[in-house]
């Protein structure tokens, strides 16, 4: 370590993370001469908080950016824009060796549970792999650790010296969790914990995420396109579309009154596990527009039965529609300037707009 390099210790702020405006765009280029020939906007503008303890969900569909912005958070990639600033310190000023340090205090868990450990590691070098790199304790302290992560994530002791391949996938991603403990961090971005495991063995992760936060006081971003695994893990959740946060709120919130036309959508294609149950759907216009050439305005409006002129010319503010409830849509915007002109009946998922219908 470098001499006068000090490890960033925790403060008493409620916020952990916030997060002011933070873009992401990725040249497109090509041709003899690699001109740049497009931009895609991955994370295009996003401003958000989350505070200490919580589980924050994040959704949307593939490609709206969650897996880029979880990036941009730790820093394995850099933004084009914006200011991300964890327990009250801008990380984007840090030198490289103090992000590593940092890092000590953020973590990761993949989505498979398998290309993301060393096939040539064992259970229990993978485990210390992050006490080694960051030379914490001796070779009996690593050991007495990586047991009792074992212990903690539910693997027998005696799997110690197995290789990855020799593990069921719940085990792999139980594996991985413990990894990610290893150097008791504050915030762990979870990218898709669970999809790739059977929804049984889905429960039992879901279970133990949870019992190591009440444990440990850890935050989490849970990021999924699961609505049913994000509500049951969730204190809050950020519905993400085209690169921009479209509508956030606490979980009960966010199911009883969704506000965004995306969101109810979203909603309404959540399988419901009851045959007698009957819910009334409506098909989206089109497909998701490609973040390399989004629409003007409200990126949603080509997609929204609802859309009104001015979300075509153009974005809607990112506004508090109630206390703890965002949302960025223009229905909205006019239904707080003139109550009488718009009706929501949010609890069916149905907008009502004069002129509209």
């Amino acid at each position: 370590m470098k001499m006068g390099l000090i490890m960033p210790q925790a403060t008493n702020s409620k916020e952990l993370l916030v997060l002011e405006g933070v873009k992401k765009h990725f040249p497109v280029t090509g041709g003899f001469f690699r001109r740049q020939l497009g931009t895609v906007r991955a994370v295009d503008g996003i401003d958000l908080t989350v505070s200490r303890s919580e589980t924050l969900g994040l959704v949307g569909e593939s490609g709206c950016g969650k897996t880029t912005l979880g990036r941009l958070i730790l820093r394995l990639e850099e933004p084009s824009a914006g200011r991300i600033f964890f327990d009250g310190q801008n990380i984007l000023e840090l030198s490289r060796e103090e992000m590593r340090l940092l890092r000590r205090r953020m973590q990761v868990i993949f989505q498979d549970p398998y290309s993301s450990l060393n096939p040539r590691q064992t259970a229990g070098r993978i485990i210390a792999e992050g006490l080694v790199i960051h030379r914490i304790g001796s070779a009996a302290d690593r050991s007495r650790r990586v047991l009792q992560l074992m212990e903690e994530v539910g693997l027998r002791p005696e799997t110690i010296n197995r290789y990855p391949h020799e593990f069921s996938g719940g085990q792999r991603q139980r594996l991985g969790v413990a990894r990610a403990l290893a150097l008791n961090p504050d915030l762990i971005i979870c990218d898709e914990p669970v999809s790739a495991l059977d929804v049984s063995i889905q429960a039992q992760v879901i279970n133990l995420l949870q019992d190591l936060q009440e444990r440990y006081g850890l935050t989490y971003i849970f990021v999924s396109h699961d609505l049913s695994v994000v509500r049951h893990i969730s204190n809050r959740i950020a519905v993400m579309y085209l690169g921009r946060l479209v509508e956030l709120a606490d979980k009960e919130n966010l199911y009883r009154d969704p506000l965004h036309p995306y969101t109810q959508k979203l909603l309404e294609a959540a399988p419901i596990p009851d045959p007698k149950r009957k819910r009334k759907r409506t098909l989206l216009d089109s497909d998701q527009t490609s973040a390399l050439n989004p629409p003007p305005g409200c990126h949603f409006h080509p997609r929204c039965p609802h859309a009104l002129p001015a979300c075509r010319e153009s974005a809607p503010a990112w506004r508090e529609y109630t206390p703890r409830h965002w949302v960025r849509c223009f229905l909205h915007d006019q239904r707080q300037s003139n109550p009488e002109m718009l009706a929501v009946r949010v609890g069916a998922a149905e907008i009502r707009a004069d002129g509209l219908e």
